[in-house]
């Protein structure tokens, strides 16, 4: 680790949008479902794979988890908004492209962004140079052509530009058509990025959230009817081709060798038709405690650091990231101290020198806490196995062993109430992290002070 310091590596952080757990061939997907994906894969072989990468329950609080390196449940941003209504994270939030700006990184966001659609809040004015993409969700594709729409109730999206410094401007109208065509665009400009910062010898911090697998599941024309299974198995056959685009312009600039290559998803997969996905033999979709809604994959790639060809089982939050990045890129001295960060340096576990530091977390959907994990315990306070079955809150929590079970069939609480122990002091630990710190009330205005810094 002693080279980090002399010479930062490049950072490519690809986050797929709705990817289960088990849509890839390396993790029992690929042409199960319809498409191979040999370009994942293979990067996976080269890499150290997580079957145990644990996100949020939707789109907004894991990329808030990532960017901020906190639980979302203190950000405020926990939860997908419609367009006109506060959202995203307050400027008082640290991001981590911020702090890489001040260890010399450029750092560039294409894809969708989620978390905020003001001025203030948007990627440029985060931490990024640079930004192209969708300031909220695909959902917003339908707009246009949905019976009864008014764009003078809710304005027409769009497509999005900017930099740091100035205004982000239009590009064009957000809708069926323009959906296909993003991530092909997503990439274009990632090579771009990535040529002049190799050219100018400054190291490079690439955020590329796709947009697929998110529904509307429409690829490229390039990929329609490739696959010959669909629209679903289309987007998953262009997703695995723009990882591939992207992995051999690190290649043809010489730089692989000096850049942490991610791949990972921001949540589990859709559960509406006819866009389901699937978490393979791991049981829910986002929007549920379940593993299938927790568990997304991650693979991490960076030669001469991370042994490849590596499965690990072990714990990993996306907050993690927002820590161990900042540490891999110099900027661990710009963590703030001033309050909770409960992401945990994961850096030495990915290069081999020690084991996991995480032995569990907390899991909410929105405001409750729907589930705790601790080792290979699973502790569930509701009980929804699909969206919208929750009848409230348990009266008598339900364990679940999960290497045992692990489609959380069997309740096993009565005979392991030891594992409990554990669970509820991790709980009470948080809890009380929440009362000494209150979270961002959803919707805060900028500017905004926490509590415990007013006067």
């Amino acid at each position: 680790m002693s080279n980090t310091a002399q010479r930062k590596p490049n950072i490519v952080f690809i986050m797929a949008d709705n990817l289960g757990w088990g849509e890839l061939g390396c993790y029992g997907g690929g042409s199960l479902r319809g498409a191979p994906t040999p370009r994942i894969d293979e990067l996976a072989e080269d890499s150290l794979r997580l079957t145990n990468y644990n996100v949020e329950s939707d789109c907004v609080p894991t990329r808030a988890a990532l960017m901020t390196g906190r639980q979302a449940i203190r950000t405020g941003a926990f939860q997908s908004l419609p367009p006109g209504v506060p959202q995203g994270l307050t400027r008082w939030e640290i991001l981590l492209p911020e702090l890489l700006k001040k260890t010399g990184y450029a750092t560039a966001h294409f894809g969708k962004w989620h978390l905020g659609d003001i001025q203030e809040r948007m990627p440029s004015a985060r931490g990024f140079d640079e930004w192209y993409g969708l300031p909220r969700t695909l959902n917003e594709a339908f707009f246009t052509t949905t019976v009864g729409y008014d764009p003078e109730v809710v304005p027409k999206p769009y497509l999005m530009e900017g930099k740091a410094g100035e205004e982000s401007v239009n590009l064009g109208e957000f809708n069926l058509e323009t959906r296909r065509l993003i991530d092909a665009e997503v990439v274009e400009r990632s090579v771009k990025f990535m040529r002049k910062n190799v050219g100018a010898g400054t190291p490079f911090f690439l955020y590329a959230p796709t947009t697929q697998m998110h529904f509307p599941n429409l690829a490229h024309p390039d990929f329609v009817g490739k696959t010959g299974f669909g629209e679903m198995a289309d987007s998953l056959a262009e997703l695995d081709h723009r990882v591939g685009q992207l992995i051999d312009e690190v290649d043809a600039l010489g730089i692989r060798d000096n850049t942490v290559f991610v791949m990972s998803s921001d949540n589990g997969p859709e559960f509406r038709d006819p866009w389901r996905g699937t978490a393979g033999f791991w049981r829910g979709t986002y929007h549920t405690a379940m593993e299938g809604g927790l568990r997304a994959p991650f693979i991490i790639r960076w030669p001469g650091y991370i042994s490849a060809g590596v499965v690990s089982e072990r714990i990993v939050h996306v907050s993690d990231m927002y820590t161990t990045l900042a540490t891999i890129g110099g900027a661990c001295d710009h963590i703030p101290t001033d309050r909770p960060v409960d992401g945990k340096n994961m850096t030495k576990f990915f290069c081999g020198e020690s084991k996991s530091p995480r032995e569990g977390l907390v899991y909410y959907i929105k405001q409750d806490m729907r589930a705790v994990k601790w080792r290979d315990w699973k502790l569930h306070y509701y009980w929804e196995p699909e969206v919208n079955q929750s009848k409230g809150k348990l009266e008598s929590p339900m364990l679940f062993h999960l290497v045992q079970d692990p489609k959380e069939e069997t309740n096993i609480a009565m005979g392991n109430n030891w594992a409990l122990g554990p669970i509820h002091k991790l709980v009470a630990e948080f809890n009380q992290s929440l009362k000494v710190f209150p979270p961002i009330p959803p919707g805060t205005l900028d500017p905004y002070t926490p509590p415990w810094k007013r006067g």
